[in-house]
């Protein structure tokens, strides 16, 4: 099994760990999609990014497995941290309980607000976990 496909765990505290994937798909007739799956007490939620107008999910052109953006913004969800910022995003409207499949766009913006301040504060040593990113 590549790298790439390997199952990760993510450790969110002392009593939740996910397990997770990444994987590219297409066929059917349907777009290219990047699909990460999460799972948890034996429910898998597949969070879900189909290329669309203005949407890009990985693996075409100049893409890479995991990579999906829009025009403006890219994550990778190979990244930890990207991972995690969905599993809190998704945690926090209470998205993950109940399994299945969840439209990844959805949770974009709110995943991509997260990341950048995270990485802010990561680039900022001494700065307070709270204080907004800027010069």
């Amino acid at each position: 099994m590549s790298d790439r496909r390997r199952r990760r765990t993510l450790v969110v505290n002392a009593t939740t760990a996910y397990v997770w994937t990444v994987r590219h798909r297409h066929g059917d007739g349907q777009p290219c999609r990047e699909i990460l799956t999460l799972g948890r007490d034996g429910r898998r939620t597949r969070i879900v990014f189909p290329d669309g107008e203005g949407r890009s999910s990985g693996g075409g052109g100049y893409g890479h497995s995991g990579g999906v953006s829009d025009r403006e913004h890219y994550l990778n969800l190979h990244e930890p941290g990207v991972v995690r910022a969905f599993v809190d995003e998704a945690a926090r409207r209470e998205l993950l309980g109940r399994g299945g499949e969840l439209d990844g766009w959805e949770l974009f913006p709110a995943v991509v607000e997260a990341v950048a301040l995270s990485r802010a504060a990561t680039a900022t040593p001494g700065a307070p976990p709270d204080c907004p990113p800027g010069p």
